[in-house]
């Protein structure tokens, strides 16, 4: 079934939209996406596919997952996605664990934005949230972007303690999609509660590297922005 899936995939591409997809995500050398192979598919068509296939064990999705091309994995994770929201209690943790042990081909931004919050952000938002503090301490850039995406299910539900404190975990990190993603968690912790997010930036925004707080700061109004960015 992976081998039909990819057929699909590999049908759908478009060269200029791959060398497009290249730059876009990185994939020189030395940058964070270096060698990911692109056939150029949007997220749309992949999303279609996905659902076509939500049946596939996940002995398939796993296959596909470990695959060199990028689209197949990130369409393995969006086949994991609707098969997570269609699962009983008992398969939602298994579709967890599976998860968090594929870590290391979920390997893109992307990949983890259109997963963590869907899938170990749901499963944790009634459960012990212990591992998420591990997957922000590692040493691993996906195991943190993951950390800080997974805390966006959390905040839906106006639950924001563990977002701040992800972000003074990771306040200081060097890695470019670290800090902009730790920046649009504070933000949208700012929609569901203002008052949080400028405590916090009270606290911090001299700390934070500023695409962090540019991010942060984005939905404020222009005098609030311009007192932030002076405490810089």
């Amino acid at each position: 079934m992976a081998s039909k899936i990819k057929k699909e995939l590999e049908k759908a591409g478009d060269k200029e939209r791959a060398r497009n997809s290249r730059w876009f995500f990185k994939t020189g050398k030395g940058e964070y996406g270096e060698g990911d192979i692109f056939w150029g598919i949007k997220v749309p068509e992949q999303r279609q596919i996905a659902k076509k296939f939500s049946h596939i064990s996940l002995k398939e999705i796993e296959e596909l997952l470990h695959d060199k091309v990028h689209e197949c994995r990130l369409t393995a994770l969006l086949v994991l996605v609707e098969k997570y929201a269609k699962a009983g209690e008992k398969e939602k943790e298994i579709i967890f664990k599976f998860y968090l042990k594929n870590y290391k081909y979920i390997n893109n931004w992307d990949l983890v934005d259109l997963s963590a919050p869907k899938i170990v952000g749901d499963f944790l938002l009634s459960k012990n949230r212990k591992i998420l503090y591990e997957l922000a301490k590692s040493d691993n850039v996906w195991k943190k972007r993951i950390a800080v995406l997974v805390t966006f299910a959390f905040i839906k539900n106006k639950d924001l303690t563990d977002a701040l404190k992800i972000a003074e975990i990771l306040l200081n990190d060097e890695h470019d999609l670290i800090r902009k993603a730790v920046g649009w968690m504070l933000r949208e912790t700012g929609k569901r509660d203002k008052k949080a997010e400028i405590d916090f930036l009270e606290k911090y925004a001299s700390q934070m590297p500023r695409v962090m707080l540019r991010y942060a700061i984005e939905k404020l109004s222009p005098a609030e922005r311009s007192y932030f960015l002076s405490k810089h």
